[in-house]
């Protein structure tokens, strides 16, 4: 590809930063990365005064940092091409907003919110579901085509408020190549006169989109399917500024397991966090979550599922995205997190559990916690399990789980009487897995039962759960006193 790229991430700071914005801002700069010198640019947004929430911004930065989408240029970062909020960019979109008005293409309207409503009412009771103001309203409101000239310079001069709209064409075949959809076509008489500058000066998304990407020289637009439908009317400014237009990608949809787009009712009612503060928060392997993102729409073509981010930077291309929605597999997640967790090593997990367990009010000591985490490393799924599954490790169980308790028969307390028998004959520094084991071979060849009757229980007295860790490591790590103490517990408790 000739020429080096240059690709934006653009969300507005209406929110914390969505999962699906997340994934856009990971093709974005998996797909600049992948081209030599290519630079992945983020621009925050912020026309819609309205709707700007304080703190967002921030999210967004630190999210991208979190999972590893370094930045290139962008609010904080500097670059030759700032500044990257939009809303320190206002004069530039009005002097362009002017210059289609005086090329012809864009007009001022003086219209009332009162009489906009009373445009639609009256299409719709003539049978308009949809009405819009466009090529045949326009006609009939009050706006610099339909006012003679000398009215329209005075309403200017005299300061009334008023939009500059996009003058759609009546009757057009507007018609573009999608990098991931191929051609797409779009009838002009489908679009309305889109509002490009708002009666309070700041430009609308349409308008400060266009303007952007063409002077900060972005190459390529990788955005989300929801931005198609306004691909058109950017398509139609392009033309009329006489500028090159960048290539276009749209993503697919993130879709529900239940079905439908995933939104945020849908998200909490199936339990998937939907912003990627919740994921920094429960703590999740940001690169588990890259992983799983990039897979959100997107495939190598073999059977790969796992990659580093330099390994997914080296596979990306667009035409492997895919053109349906993406299932948000939430279990998938989960395996890519308990992978990831299992690749580190003890040494750099130690210190977030160390921190997790003092949250939890419990105080380890730093040899006996190092020895925790391999033991416990193949059965968590988060971290956090290693200290909420694990609080037995720390604590003497106060209840059985209901389930466990299943396990617990009527010859379960004298098996494990008899093993108690033999771990009271033990000195301790013989108290270690493998003997271990071979004393629960005795009790179970001198009472002719397989491992499951003494095995299960045992786990049931020691854990409180029926399920967890390599049992005889457990023991010797919990040591000869505590084991034995919660046996008997166990064995004058459930009888």
């Amino acid at each position: 590809m000739e020429g080096s790229v240059r690709v934006r991430f653009a969300p507005s700071p209406t929110g914390l930063l969505h999962i699906g914005g997340l994934r856009t801002a990971l093709y974005n700069y998996l797909f600049a990365k992948g081209h030599r010198d290519g630079v992945f640019v983020l621009r925050i947004e912020d026309t819609d005064q309205a709707r700007y929430v304080e703190g967002a911004e921030n999210d967004i930065v630190e999210s991208l940092e979190w999972a590893g989408l370094n930045v290139d240029e962008g609010p904080g970062k500097g670059g030759e091409f700032g500044p990257y909020r939009q809303s320190e960019r206002k004069e530039r979109y009005e002097q362009y907003a002017e210059q289609l008005v005086e090329q012809g293409h864009a007009y001022y309207a003086f219209d009332t919110p009162v009489e906009l409503e009373d445009m639609r009412e009256r299409l719709k009771k003539s049978g308009n579901p949809s009405p819009k103001y466009d090529a045949i309203t326009r006609m009939s409101m009050k706006n610099s085509l339909t006012l003679p000239r000398e009215e329209v310079d005075r309403i200017l001069e005299e300061g009334e408020e008023y939009v500059i709209r996009l003058k759609v064409p009546r009757r057009e075949t507007i018609r573009f190549e999608d990098e991931i959809r191929g051609f797409v076509s779009f009838e002009s008489k489908g679009l309305d006169d889109q509002v490009l500058l708002k009666s309070d000066g700041m430009p609308t998304y349409h308008l400060a989109n266009v303007v952007d990407d063409h002077l900060m020289e972005i190459t390529d637009v990788i955005r989300g399917e929801e931005w198609l439908s306004s691909a058109p009317k950017h398509i139609l400014m392009y033309e009329y500024f006489g500028w090159e237009p960048p290539r276009m990608a749209h993503l697919p949809l993130i879709m529900s397991p239940s079905g439908g787009k995933l939104s945020k009712r849908k998200a909490e009612s199936e339990g998937i966090p939907i912003n990627t503060r919740d994921y920094i928060e429960q703590e999740f392997e940001p690169e588990a979550l890259v992983n799983f993102l990039a897979y959100l729409g997107w495939s190598p073509g073999d059977d790969s599922e796992l990659h580093t981010m330099d390994e997914l930077i080296e596979l990306f291309a667009l035409d492997r995205v895919s053109k349906g929605g993406a299932v948000f597999d939430y279990k998938k997640l989960i395996w890519y997190n308990e992978h990831y967790l299992r690749e580190k090593p003890a040494e750099q997990l130690y210190p977030r559990v160390k921190a997790i367990a003092e949250e939890h009010g419990l105080s380890p000591d730093e040899a006996y916690l190092k020895e925790i985490i391999p033991l416990m490393k193949d059965r968590v799924s988060k971290i956090e399990d290693f200290v909420t599954m694990g609080r037995f490790f720390f604590e003497d169980p106060e209840e059985y789980e209901e389930q466990a308790l299943k396990k617990w028969k009527d010859n379960s307390a004298e098996l494990l009487g008899a093993y108690v028998g033999k771990l009271k004959e033990m000195d301790e520094e013989e108290f270690e897995a493998g003997k271990l084991k071979d004393k629960i071979k005795e009790v179970i060849g001198e009472y002719d039962v397989g491992f499951g009757p003494l095995m299960m229980p045992l786990r049931v007295a020691v854990s409180g759960m029926g399920y967890g860790p390599d049992l005889t490591p457990t023991i010797e790590l919990l040591g000869k006193e505590t084991t034995i103490r919660r046996i008997e517990t166990a064995i004058k408790r459930l009888g």
